[in-house]
This record gives structure tokens, C-alpha cells and sequence, in this order.
């Protein structure tokens, strides 16, 4: 699933932005329960990754048994916290 296809799924919109405090507070509480759900690798790394871009995922341990895919999200980690403004 893109990026878009899944704001549009738990957000309403393709803009993060405009979503009230309410509509991502529900967005993000229906996406850690698909994250919960969803089996396949690939899909729960984005989801991972969204949440933890809105500040809102779970802990490494929790979220991944592979090791392999724990590092991944901590590269991930280290590449968002690179890329973020004013740093």
C-alpha cells in the first residue's frame, strides 16, 4: 500500500497536516490495531514507520521478533532523526 492510500485509510487525507487532533488521535489508534493484526512483513514495517513518525510506535522488542528487522527500524530511526529540520 503507498504512503498516500494509507493517510487517505487512517487519516481522511492525503495531508497529515490538516487533520484535527481528533482524527489522528482515531487514525493512529486504528493503525496500531491493523499493525497488531497485519502478518506481513513489508506492511507492518510501514505502518511501524508511520507511527513512529507521528510519534506514536510501539517499542522495537514489541513491534518485530526478527533482529533482522528491528535494525532496519532503528536504521530508519537514525535516518529520520538525520533528516529532521533544525538539526
Amino acid at each position: 500500500m503507498e504512503f498516500d492510500d494509507q493517510m487517505r485509510r487512517y487519516f481522511g487525507t492525503e495531508d497529515i497536516g490538516a487533520a484535527t487532533p481528533a482524527v489522528l488521535e482515531a487514525g493512529i489508534e486504528r493503525m496500531l490495531v491493523d499493525f497488531g493484526l497485519e502478518k506481513d512483513r513489508a506492511r507492518r514495517f510501514g505502518m511501524w514507520s508511520i507511527l513512529y513518525m507521528l510519534s506514536s510506535a510501539p517499542d522495537l522488542d514489541v513491534a518485530f521478533k526478527d533482529a533482522a528487522d528491528r535494525e532496519a527500524a532503528r536504521n530508519f530511526m537514525d535516518m529520520i532523526d538525520r533528516a529532521a529540520p533544525g538539526d
